[in-house]
């Protein structure tokens, strides 16, 4: 990880200076392979004993879930913008786990959560980007994507035997077409911003030994069995390839309007705290208002409410209300 400045000392300044060192600025290399995954945020936290710092991560999603269920409602209402978060990562990140806590407040009536798999034929037989835009989440919506259209960059990098399927014409050199297709997921990102679509994404980078007690975790627990696939070790020997193919495409496509947060996570609730304090910030910075009525609208307002409350006068002229009958009955 490069050079990392000092932190500021108020726990908002913090979390905004947090997001700052995790953000791949744009054209900078992302530099994957020499950041550290155990990192805490700093030396605030460097010094907690494990149980302290896990209790003080749990305190700050805690924080971030209620900061992102009244985000939530605000961007609702105002109903000018979507915001869309990407989650890429190895197996056994945590993609799953921090999409659960860090989401546990928000309405789940206003939030999308898609998970790209092996293509059909019929989004096989569509350009690479067709199944993407049909998650797109509409205006006051979150949509989640736990994978995403970097697949196209990333598995097919180190897989490009499964290009076959996709029917593509002459594409030149492999150089040409990885290059062509980040400046389609650029476009395809800055259309979504001009938009009112704000796309942020994070890869969640779990070392090599994490991912291995991970994985024996899973095997040593019955209940926990199911979630490993024998198929899971092939594709970690090939965990070089996979971290130069993110590398690229996280290098490529981390711009002002879609920016990449490379999320320390061998701590999960660290990561899970760091993710949701960059999402604060980032629906914060989207300029959201409530929204206003009329003056005709707030006048008519006001009528229906005195005969509201005309209404409830009538009704309970002469009447006992609910307490006098129960003073009554007593």
């Amino acid at each position: 990880m490069t050079a990392i400045s000092d932190p500021p000392s108020s726990a908002e300044a913090r979390r905004t200076w947090i997001g700052e060192q995790l953000r791949v600025a744009p054209g900078a290399a992302a530099d994957i392979a020499h950041r550290d995954t155990g990192w805490v945020g700093g030396p605030d936290y460097e010094d907690l004993a494990p149980d302290e710092l896990d209790d003080t991560a749990k305190a700050k999603v805690a924080a971030s879930v209620e900061a992102l269920a009244d985000a939530q409602e605000l961007l609702w209402a105002d109903a000018t913008r979507a915001v869309l978060i990407v989650f890429q990562a190895m197996d056994a990140a945590g993609k799953d786990s921090t999409i659960k806590h860090v989401m546990s407040g928000v309405n789940p009536q206003g939030v999308d959560v898609t998970s790209f798999r092996h293509p059909t034929a019929e989004e096989l037989a569509h350009p690479f980007l067709w199944r993407t835009w049909q998650a797109v989440p509409a205006k006051g919506r979150i949509g989640i994507f736990n994978r995403s259209h970097y697949e196209e960059v990333v598995a097919l990098r180190v897989h490009p035997e499964w290009l076959g399927g996709q029917h593509l014409p002459d594409r030149g050199t492999d150089d040409e077409l990885w290059a062509s297709r980040y400046a389609d997921i650029n476009a395809f990102e800055q259309h979504l911003d001009n938009t009112g679509v704000t796309t942020v994404k994070f890869f969640l980078n779990v070392s090599k030994e994490e991912q291995k007690r991970r994985f024996l975790r899973r095997l040593d627990r019955p209940h926990k069995e199911w979630k490993f696939n024998a198929n899971d070790l092939a594709e970690r020997a090939r965990w070089d390839d996979y971290t130069a193919a993110f590398e690229q495409a996280i290098s490529a496509t981390s711009t002002p309007w879609a920016p990449w947060y490379v999320i320390p996570a061998d701590h999960k609730h660290v990561m899970q705290a760091m993710v949701a304090g960059v999402l604060v910030d980032t629906v914060g910075s989207l300029g959201l208002t409530w929204p206003t009525v009329s003056a005709d609208e707030h006048a008519a307002n006001v009528r229906a409410r005195q005969e509201l409350m005309a209404e409830d006068d009538a009704t309970t002229a002469g009447a006992p209300r609910a307490h006098d009958n129960e003073t009554l009955e007593v």
